[in-house]
């Protein structure tokens, strides 16, 4: 049988779907249901569900990130859109990354049973492919999250920030968005985290009146030291060398 994760940050939707679709009949069951995307994460790497029935207008959440991350990280499997925004642009959006049903709540029963007709065909039609079946004129999901991340990062550049932090705000495990990022870029979460933060700093640097030091600081470096390694190894200058090249002045002492 197909296993089926809902996610609903209203326990009455979840509750309801569970009751009164005959999941049976379409030869699935339910897994597992959650009230947050981070419960509904956790839901669906412990079970690892054919099916997910879920709501992407949920308090404090990123819809369109967390399609993007749950098709990426698990792309055969099936996905179907729960809102009561009749929103066009953001179902077409949501469509391009691979959803297969968007459904406006509260959803008629012949919707329900049609979209897991449509999503159960599917998945008879993939157990004989190693690889889920090519997206038509979709966005390629992987390459969305790619892009979230590295505005993440670069929002975020000047605090700490861990792969941890980027991963759960793209609503993937760290091993997938490390591989994404590789794949995608060539660099690794560090690499591309220095790599702003220097960029960043070469901004600030024209400001004469910050010192080093707290140049270092406004871009995620607590320690200076680490800093000007960094800086270094990536300019090939140390960061006063750079800034008095660059019509900065020198830097004040004890920076």
């Amino acid at each position: 049988m197909y296993k089926v994760v809902l996610i609903d940050d209203e326990a009455i939707i979840t509750e309801g779907l569970q009751k009164v679709v005959d999941w049976a009949a379409h030869n699935c069951r339910v897994a597992a249901a959650a009230q947050d995307a981070a419960a509904g994460a956790a839901a669906i790497r412990t079970h690892r569900p054919d099916i997910l029935f879920t709501d992407i207008k949920m308090p404090g959440e990123d819809g369109l990130t967390m399609l993007a991350g749950l098709k990426g990280e698990f792309p055969r499997m099936q996905i179907a859109v729960l809102t009561g925004y009749r929103d066009f642009e953001y179902a077409q959006r949501a469509i391009r990354l691979g959803v297969s049903r968007f459904l406006l709540k509260p959803s008629k029963m012949e919707e329900l049973n049609e979209a897991l007709e449509h999503m159960t065909g599917v998945l008879d039609r993939l157990p004989p492919l190693e690889e889920p079946e090519p997206q038509a004129a979709g966005e390629d999901p992987n390459s969305f999250l790619v892009r979230r991340a590295q505005a993440y990062i670069a929002e975020h550049c000047g605090r700490r920030l861990s792969l941890q932090d980027v991963a759960d705000h793209c609503y993937v495990s760290q091993w997938h968005l490390s591989k994404l990022l590789n794949k995608h870029l060539g660099q690794s979460f560090y690499d591309l985290l220095n790599a702003v933060r220097i960029r960043r700093a070469k901004e600030l640097m024209a400001d004469p009146a910050l010192r080093i030091s707290e140049v270092a600081e406004q871009v995620g470096y607590a320690d200076t030291a680490h800093f000007s390694r960094v800086f270094k190894k990536l300019e090939g200058i140390s960061a006063g060398e750079w800034r008095n090249l660059h019509g900065g002045k020198r830097d004040r002492p004890h920076a």
